[in-house]
């Protein structure tokens, strides 16, 4: 249980007290400044703290977003402060001085005094000057204030009552910027589903599971490939996809942030999506239509999608002087309404691309579902990428070196390229790095895709591909366009496997690589969690255990040099156990440790 004081002398008719025991606070009230620090003395040190004004006049949920947020270790709105166990001693330490002398809190003979300004503010800003980082939410319309006379009490308690706190916390559930689809189809009922599981004491957790659930209902209706079958999963998956919306409206409603949810929320979304397109190949199975190869297509078209919107992200997060033309241009459009609906909607985003994956499978067949994703999500990811080069050759920033080190760990070099790039030595000057990495990925995949399988070309091609890989990564990323690396390295990798296992020409080759292809995306989904939740990249061991990008490329070319097809299947599948195994094993351990982020990451543009 949290800890609250209320400091001062309490107020009439003030809800303050009943306030904070809703929110799950134990209230003990200190008249005076000594009276204050002994209390805080005595609160456990495992427990959350929050120093409230006993004037505090506002909005139950202004106190909810102040004080009761789990991923800050602290925080503060005008009139209240809180720690968390982790930021207990520098709250102590800032009460302490903040409180010395009483600080003008007592009258003579020992009375309380009113004080003119609020120890809960002063605190909060002497946390700021010793570097505490003190969150500070949004408050929009909501109230929170320390009235310093009657008469502006009076005023805003009137600005209280003509807030509706209820609605605010509603519409707060749902994110800012989401898609069209998402906006105008979903938000409007599901944030009230949200608010139903918030009433009943469901978690987000057991809400995003109830979605993977359902998903995978869903491709298992998908897999009987039958018309009902396909209709009922086309429905299945936009349910599911309700309740991914709802999981996050739950936790933005409720404050419901773990460290379980980060992994659940950024790992099942694409587990989802993924189960999906093998449910639609099997139901296509059934019919004799192998859609396979168009499956693994689709799972690594977007999955490249995803890569160079995080490359991207991560090369900019805190780049200086980060202005260009087109960064501009791309502002104006954002002032006219129906252009920021219109770009929203083409780089069909996940409920855009969901919902039409529901109605095609449920009016269409497995093979032109695929076809249209495949070409949806290719002019989406053409259009986002040619816009972001245009921005990274027109403006002017420089990238730090935290940004240089997000771009390696998202590049996944294994033990052959940091061999190869220490006899390598200082690297490829400037727009070389991105060329470099793009013609090795392209020497590999085209060898693999353009030679009989069991030839040698394939292994030459990935030899390159190990020489080119390294140089791209002997220096530090912070060229314009080197954000463009790790989406090639996995262009690369991912598109030899499903080419090898293509050519393969056995039956089961293909949904072997699929199941590789999964467990390989799923580290590199993994990896870049963690770095948004500033966790730092999976461990070196990992990364040398399945052998990073190039060292994997390289044996799975072997293989199909040295193995018949049947052989060759077997080995993809072993292979993706292995790996699948070793991931999520560490992927566990980190995401359920106490060192994982707690944050309950937005993930994907619904």
């Amino acid at each position: 249980m949290s800890t609250a004081i209320v400091t001062g002398q309490p107020v009439p008719g003030s809800s303050l007290e009943d306030d904070l025991r809703s929110l799950g606070f134990e209230v003990r009230v200190a008249a005076g400044a000594a009276e204050t620090e002994s209390l805080l003395a005595a609160v456990p040190a495992d427990r959350r703290v929050a120093l409230v004004d006993a004037r505090f006049v506002g909005h139950p949920h202004a106190l909810r977003l102040g004080l009761t947020d789990p991923r800050f270790p602290l925080a503060a709105v005008p009139g209240a402060v809180t720690a968390q166990p982790a930021a207990r001693q520098a709250l102590t330490r800032a009460v302490a001085r903040e409180t010395s002398a009483d600080g003008g809190t007592t009258q003579a003979g020992g009375a309380p005094a009113l004080a003119v300004d609020s120890l809960a503010d002063r605190v909060a800003t002497a946390l700021d000057a010793d570097g505490g980082a003190v969150h500070r939410p949004e408050l929009g319309s909501l109230v929170a204030t320390v009235p310093a006379d009657p008469q502006a009490r009076n005023e805003a308690r009137q600005a209280v009552a003509a807030v509706d706190d209820e609605a605010v916390r509603l519409k707060s559930a749902v994110k800012s910027r989401d898609g069209f689809f998402t906006t105008f189809f979903i938000s409007p009922y599901s944030r009230y589903l949200a608010r139903w599981c918030a009433r009943r004491g469901l978690t987000p957790n057991q809400v995003t599971t109830a979605s993977l659930l359902t998903a995978l209902i869903a491709a298992g209706c998908a897999a009987t490939g039958t018309r009902g079958g396909f209709v009922a999963a086309g429905v299945l998956l936009i349910a599911s996809f309700v309740l991914d919306c709802t999981d996050g409206q739950l936790a933005r409603y409720a404050l419901k942030y773990s460290t379980l949810g980060a992994w659940l929320d950024a790992t099942f979304d694409r587990a989802k999506e993924y189960a999906y397109y093998a449910g639609l190949a099997l139901g296509a199975a059934r019919g004799g239509d192998d859609v396979w190869a168009l499956a693994l297509g689709a799972m690594i078209l977007q999955t490249c999608r995803h890569v160079v919107d995080f490359s991207f992200n991560e090369a900019n997060h805190d780049a200086t002087a980060n202005t260009s033309p087109t960064a501009a241009l791309s502002d104006r459009l954002d002032s006219v309404g129906w252009t920021v609906w219109l770009r929203r909607m083409i780089v069909l985003p996940i409920g855009e691309r969901w919902a039409m994956i529901a109605v095609l499978t449920a009016a269409t067949t497995p093979r032109i579902t695929f076809y249209v994703l495949l070409a949806g999500c290719a002019f989406a990811a053409t259009y986002t990428t040619a816009g972001r080069v245009l921005r990274s050759l027109t403006r002017k920033a420089r990238r730090t070196d935290r940004a240089a080190q997000a771009l390696a760990d998202l590049a996944d070099s294994g033990p052959l390229a940091g061999a190869v790039r220490r006899v390598a030595g200082k690297g490829l000057p400037g727009l070389a790095v991105p060329a470099v990495a793009l013609l090795g990925g392209a020497a590999v995949t085209a060898a693999s895709a353009l030679t009989d399988f069991g030839g040698l070309l394939p292994v030459a091609g990935a030899a390159v591909y190990v020489l080119t890989s390294a140089l791209a990564v002997a220096r530090p990323l912070k060229g314009a366009l080197d954000w463009l690396v790790p989406p090639f390295f996995r262009a690369a990798e991912y598109g030899t496997v499903l080419a090898l296992a293509g050519k393969a020409g056995v039956n089961g080759a293909l949904p072997a690589a699929f199941g590789l292809v999964a467990a390989v995306a799923y580290h590199h989904y993994d990896t870049v969690y963690r770095i948004r939740g500033n966790a730092g990249a999976p461990p070196a061991r990992l990364v040398r255990a399945i052998g990073g990008h190039e060292g994997r490329t390289l044996l799975v070319t072997v293989l199909a040099a040295l193995l018949t097809a049947a052989q060759f299947k077997a080995a993809l599948t072993v292979l993706a156990v292995a790996v699948a195994l070793v991931v999520l094993v560490e992927s566990i351990r980190f995401w359920v440790s106490a060192g994982a982020p707690a944050v309950h990451d937005e993930g994907e543009t619904a």
